[in-house]
Order: C-alpha cells, then structure tokens, then sequence
C-alpha cells in the first residue's frame, strides 16, 4: 500500500554502474516515491534536514533526520516514502550492486 499524493518524488541518477547506482531524491512536501523494493543493500544520507513518511504496507513510521545523517537497510525492503516536513527535502540514495565489498 503506497501513499496516496498528487506530487512524486524526482530521481536524479548520478551513478549507475556494475558496482552502485547513486540517486538524488527531492521532495516537494507531500511528495513520495511510490511503493517499491530495493533488490540491493543501500544507504541514504540525508542533504537537509527533515521527517520522511516511511510506510511499510501496515504502518507510517516518521523519522525526522539531521542534514549529514546516513542510515543503511538490507535488499528486499518494500516500502514507500514521504516528504513529512513543511518544507522540500532531499537525500542521496547508494544502492550497492555488489554486496560482498561490504564485507
């Protein structure tokens, strides 16, 4: 189940190469990504401060994160994300097409 919003989040693919593929999101308030699943590891540091809407199919999550501030989840995770914040937002996304370097 995705949010529902007449505004989309937008991709910028930096980098896509055999080893990762980096993309900035910016996010209107209200934006989301839709519902997706990330088949890679991937990390998400982001660029201002804000509170993403993390829906998981059963429940809205916020998360409020510091400008700088990274986390890192697992290949497989099915989610859609949402500007929570009264203002735009935006973060880079590092999905790691090759897991084993990160051993």
């Amino acid at each position: 189940m995705s949010f529902k919003c007449d505004t989309p989040a937008v991709p910028t693919v930096e980098i896509d190469d055999d080893a990762a593929r980096i993309t900035r999101w910016d996010f209107e308030p209200g934006a989301a990504t839709g519902w997706h699943t990330h088949g890679w590891p991937y990390f998400v540091i982001m660029l201002v401060d804000g509170v993403l809407k993390i829906h998981d199919g059963k429940t809205v999550t916020d998360v409020p994160l510091k400008a700088g501030q990274a986390y890192r989840r697992p290949s497989g995770v099915e989610h859609d994300v949402m500007n929570g914040s009264p203002h735009p937002i935006a973060f880079v996304e590092i999905e790691v097409k090759k897991p084993e370097m990160l051993k």
